[in-house]
C-alpha cells in the first residue's frame, strides 16, 4: 500500500498503538522514517526499533514503544507540516511545545533532528510534527 506522507502513516501507527497499550508496532521501512525513529529513540519517547527484511525484499520497522506505569511516554504527538501545507521556520522562530517539555522535530539541510539541536547547530527547516 502506497501513502503519500509518510511521516503521518508512522505517527498514526505509533499513536493507534498506543491507544491499544501494544508494546510494538510494525510500519514499512525507509530512510526518513529511521531517521524519525532515531530522534525518538535518542531523545527517550521509544524504546527502540529494529529493521526486519522480508524474503520479498521489503523492509519493515519494528517499533519498541515505552511506557511508564502503565501510561504511554508519549502523550501527544502531532503532525504539524503537512503535503498540503508545508510549514517553514527559522532558528529564531522554532516553536517550543509545552514550554520545553516536549519537542519539535524537524528536517532540515543537516538532517532530521530535534529542536533543541538545530538550535544548537543554527539551522531552520521544516518543522515535521511535535512531541509531547
Amino acid at each position: 500500500m502506497s501513502t503519500h506522507d509518510p511521516i503521518s502513516d508512522l505517527i498514526t501507527r505509533i499513536r493507534n498503538a498506543q491507544m491499544r497499550s501494544k508494546s510494538k508496532v510494525t510500519s514499512p521501512g525507509s530512510k526518513m522514517r529511521q531517521s524519525v525513529l532515531d530522534v525518538l529513540k535518542s531523545e527517550g519517547y521509544i524504546r527502540g526499533y529494529a529493521t526486519v527484511e522480508h524474503p520479498s525484499g521489503r523492509n519493515e520497522l519494528e517499533i519498541e514503544l515505552k511506557y511508564f506505569d502503565g501510561e504511554p511516554v508519549i502523550r501527544e504527538i502531532e503532525r504539524v507540516s503537512k503535503p498540503g501545507r508545508r510549514v517553514y521556520t527559522s532558528v529564531k522562530n522554532l516553536p517550543r511545545v509545552n514550554n520545553g517539555l516536549g519537542i519539535s522535530v524537524l528536517s532540515t539541510p543537516k538532517g532530521i533532528m530535534a529542536d533543541h539541536e538545530a538550535r544548537e547547530a543554527n539551522v531552520g527547516g521544516e518543522v515535521l510534527f511535535t512531541v509531547f
